[in-house]
């Protein structure tokens, strides 16, 4: 059962606010994609909102590096970069790593330090503190590991924006190589070389790489550079592709389209992940009970999660250490230290929403097209998921300021903001930096982060607010769902979710499938965990689903799904393959719900 009516099944407001739609879909091409392929209809309408049409088809279910992966040297300063880093490993240099403190970031010091350590050098790893010295590269940092023999830094997923840290290096004599990916500017900070997707002067082709990515071709033309030096002539090459469960695990958790060559960096990246070859990863995925082949979902909600949790409460090497190690014991030791900082981490940021959220509240009416929120003693590293909550919670941009009062009574500002499909962000906060409010800040058109005085808060919180205001007038924010098609609880089977499966990885640029389970009766409902509603649906054709809606407690459609036993629902959400105690089942995990005005 479909529907492709504009009023998808009469939904025009649901229990969560949102206007269900059907994704928007070349039916001919759906019902043709199915045929040739032998697909179930439902299969081919989702692969034809996705734009995939017959010439294409074998490249998306199939792609390949082969075919996608480009020449490194496309890329400005490429070649520059692969022969001072080539020089560094031929000629013993110390040679130092500055990484950001993210998952992208620690990939990317992961896959430099692997590389390294494969033809017989070493690399130090340093991550700065995320809340003694920020993001990025500064000036202290960089001094310090020249002073202590390193002539060459590599900086990752940062360094773009570092003005000032990189001419004092420049000035002080030491050698730095920037690979990033975060938005620039006309003017580049002096580097040997700047390697950068976004930089103004690249044709854009690859604008969507995250750092692991950037710095996986980056390695490629080392590597490259190497052998055409006859490194290679007495030692084995390394196998680079045994690095790309790396590359996947970054892209995912950066939230950079998986499309094109991120498609298939992510395909074969993931296929890498399920050898178990790196220690760490696999330490990792013991710790958080990962016993199933892992795909996108699990790199990006359960192990990412965990990289990220150091970082966030204060170690903030740890991710990067755990992924370059090779020494098994050594990886389950810091797998279970990020498992205790991942559930530190989980309190916290309860802490700061529920704050955040009330804050909100009070400023009902400003800035309707942005939320933007403030508070003293919010710990600056859960503030990137709180904006994120934010954002999905009111379907807007969200930026959340975590302040902190200098010895010398200046408030300072830590923030990280979130956007919506549509809105900038991170031209909006570079904007910002030039029309001097801000410290410092940078990013992507979907996240940004930013240093801020606290006398100009309200001033940037006007100048921002008035940016997103243009954009949103320019195409107005909706709240709305997109789904794939309706189906019938019976429907719902386990040989439809495995074909669905054939079509990942899913992510930014290629969405998971969501359906709406149409005329669906909640037979039983209860609590689980602290704020998840599992529920019992039955449909008219007789079938039952398992469903679930997680941190739904307090909200109007937890609160309806408790109390309708009964009551016929359509139930929007995402279809998985639910596996307990040796049986394999379905089980949806709701998104949104409304009344079935129709049964």
């Amino acid at each position: 059962m479909t529907d492709t009516a504009a009023a998808f099944l009469n939904v025009a407001q649901s229990l969560s606010g949102k206007r269900w739609q059907a994704r928007a879909c070349d039916e001919r091409q759906a019902m043709f994609l199915a045929q040739s392929r032998g697909l179930p209809e439902i299969v081919g309408r989702v692969l034809a909102a996705r734009g995939v049409t017959e010439e294409t088809c074998d490249g998306f279910l199939n792609p390949t590096l082969k075919a996608l992966l480009p020449d490194p040297s496309r890329f400005r300063d490429m070649d520059p970069a692969a022969a001072r880093i080539a020089q560094a490993i031929r000629d013993g240099e110390t040679v130092a790593v500055f990484g950001d403190y993210d998952v992208d970031g620690a990939t990317s010091a992961a896959l430099l330090r692997r590389f390294f350590r494969s033809v017989g050098a070493d690399l130090r790893v340093y991550v700065p503190d995320r809340v003694k010295e920020g993001y990025g590269p500064n000036a202290p940092a960089l001094l310090r590991l020249k002073a202590e023999g390193a002539s060459l830094v590599v900086t990752v997923d940062c360094g773009v924006s570092a003005f000032a840290a990189l001419e004092a290096a420049a000035g002080a004599g030491l050698d730095v190589v920037v690979l990033d990916h975060h938005a620039a500017e006309p003017r580049l900070p002096p580097a040997v070389a700047l390697v950068n997707p976004n930089r103004l002067d690249e044709d854009g082709a690859y604008r969507t790489l995250c750092a692991a990515g950037v710095t996986f071709i980056t390695i490629v033309a080392v590597n490259r550079a190497l052998r055409q030096s006859g490194f290679y002539r007495d030692r084995e090459e390394p196998k680079l592709m045994d690095w790309l469960d790396l590359v996947a695990l970054g892209t995912v958790c950066d939230v950079v389209p998986l499309t094109g060559l991120n498609r298939a960096l992510v395909a074969q990246g993931l296929k890498v992940m399920a050898r178990r070859g790196n220690p760490g990863l696999s330490a990792l995925s013991d710790v958080a009970g990962v016993k199933e082949k892992p795909d996108a979902y699990h790199a990006g909600y359960v192990l990412g999660p965990r990289v990220n949790a150091g970082g966030r409460v204060g170690a903030s090497d740890l991710g990067a250490r755990l992924l370059s190690t090779d020494d098994p014991i050594e990886a389950m030791e810091l797998a279970q230290k990020l498992e205790v900082h991942n559930a530190e981490r989980r309190a916290v940021e309860q802490v700061v929403l529920d704050d955040a959220l009330e804050r909100v509240a009070a400023q009902s009416g400003r800035m309707a097209d942005l939320v933007f929120v403030a508070g003293e003693g919010w710990h600056p590293g859960v503030i990137g998921i709180v904006a994120a909550r934010l954002k999905e919670r009111y379907s807007r941009p969200a930026c959340v300021v975590a302040l902190e009062t200098a010895a010398d009574g200046t408030v300072i500002g830590k923030a990280s903001g979130r956007s919506v499909r549509g809105v900038d962000l991170g031209a909006a906060v570079i904007a910002a930096r030039q029309e001097g409010l801000l410290i410092g800040g940078g990013g992507h058109r979907m996240a940004a982060g930013f240093t801020v005085v606290g006398d100009k808060l309200e001033a940037l919180r006007d100048f921002l607010g008035a940016r997103v205001a243009e954009e949103v007038a320019a195409a107005p924010l909706v709240p709305t769902l997109e789904l794939d098609g309706a189906l019938s609880v019976g429907a719902a089977t386990t040989a439809l979710v495995e074909k669905l499966n054939t079509l990942g990885p899913y992510g930014t640029g290629n969405a998971e499938p969501r359906f709406a389970i149409a005329d669906a009766r909640v037979v039983r409902a209860d609590v689980v965990g602290a704020n998840h509603v599992r529920c019992i649906l039955q449909g008219n054709d007789g079938g039952r689903l398992k469903a679930i809606a997680f941190r739904a407690l307090d909200s109007d459609m937890g609160q309806a799904l408790l109390t309708g036993r009964g009551t016929p629902f359509h139930l929007a959400g995402i279809l998985r393959i639910d596996r307990w105690n040796g049986a394999e089942g379905v089980q949806l995990l709701i998104d949104d719900a409304a009344p079935a005005r129709s049964a």
